[in-house]
């Protein structure tokens, strides 16, 4: 089969050959329909230590495709069946696996392995497609449940100021939810406002550029100082950015990845006495339903609007560069069948 492949910091990725994947008693082979390319995988690309990433590595966690075969233990799926993965793999028997809660695993893994034409996954990751998902949009289930994790761990009620700092993939689809369950002002905050368009689409009701009076400009278009700032970017100092714009014992939700320590002022927090909450992962059982049940065809508000391109195997590793310097794409899926 074809994949994409991670060989080392520095060098791109390179499309190559590899072995078709054959399926343990507990696992299932699926032809992969479309797997996103994650801000995630931007970052284990630069600093793969702590993801425990060797080279000749295949990136990809945002997997939906087709059962064509099953290891000789596994009975809830068949071939044919449409299935979206939960990436976070962990034993299957402890306490928090039978919950529905895999990434609490004491042996919770982060699988890969979905820029490829084919990916070999457990059973228990898979989710069958509901009626009106299609396999093509269902790899947006994993970061469509992230953003409802979030909006969970936050305990945003109907009626919160809400402001998003980061109109990537993520950050849009915070808004997407916030809205959907009754925030009143959703603002989002971003460097560049190439996002803009996309994220009043998604449901957000104003948009405004990071720098110099930030949190001024989020008070006056949310109608006072947040109730919740959610951070989702992952960059050094957005952190005390959303301290400072959050209202007094409001809430702070860190979401973005930052990888390699950040610094900030914990006095502002006190003095404000807010709550600081971080969120990672999804629970499988709930969130990950729920965020395949938004995907259903005839939505008012889809959140396939992320979606800015559609690509083969062959361009990956030009497009994956490319991120890195923040174009003006969103979100990236790679459908192996395209040419």
């Amino acid at each position: 089969m074809k994949a994409v492949i991670f060989d080392t910091v520095g060098q791109p990725l390179r499309v190559g050959d590899r072995p078709d994947p054959t399926p343990a008693p507990d696992e299932v082979v699926l032809r992969v329909a479309a797997c996103g390319i994650c801000g995630s995988d931007l970052h284990m690309s630069l600093d793969p230590e702590p993801f425990g990433i060797a080279g000749d590595f295949v990136f990809g966690h945002e997997i939906a495709g087709e059962v064509v075969a099953t290891g000789g233990g596994v009975d809830m799926l068949k071939a044919g069946d449409l299935v979206a993965v939960v990436p976070m793999r962990g034993c299957g028997r402890c306490a928090r696996c039978l919950a529905g809660d895999p990434a609490r695993c004491p042996d919770m893994t982060l699988i890969g392995g979905g820029y490829a034409d084919y990916v070999c996954v457990a059973a228990r990751q898979c989710r069958v497609l509901p009626e009106g998902v299609a396999a093509s949009d269902a790899a947006l289930a994993e970061p469509l449940s992230v953003a409802l994790h979030c909006i969970i761990r936050s305990g945003m009620k109907p009626g919160d100021r809400v402001a998003i700092l980061g109109a990537g993939p993520i950050g849009l689809l915070v808004a997407f939810w916030a809205r959907r369950l009754g925030a009143a002002s959703v603002v989002m905050a971003d460097l560049y406002d190439h996002q803009a368009e996309r994220a009043r689409a998604l449901g957000a009701t104003g948009f405004a550029l990071s720098g110099a009076g930030l949190s001024e400009n989020l008070s006056d278009q949310c109608g006072g100082p947040p109730d919740i700032v959610f951070e989702c970017v992952g960059k050094p100092g957005l952190l005390q950015a959303a301290v400072e714009a959050v209202r007094l014992q409001g809430k702070v939700i860190g979401v973005g990845l930052c990888v390699g320590g950040d610094e900030w002022d914990p006095f502002v927090a006190l003095s404000k006495e807010i709550d600081l909450i971080f969120s990672a992962f999804f629970h499988q059982g709930n969130e990950f339903g729920v965020a395949l049940d938004a995907l259903a065809k005839g939505a008012v508000v889809a959140p396939q609007a992320i979606i800015t391109d559609r690509i083969g195997l062959s361009p990956v590793p030009q497009v994956f560069e490319g991120l890195r310097r923040r174009t003006t794409q969103c979100k990236v899926l790679i459908q192996p069948e395209l040419v």
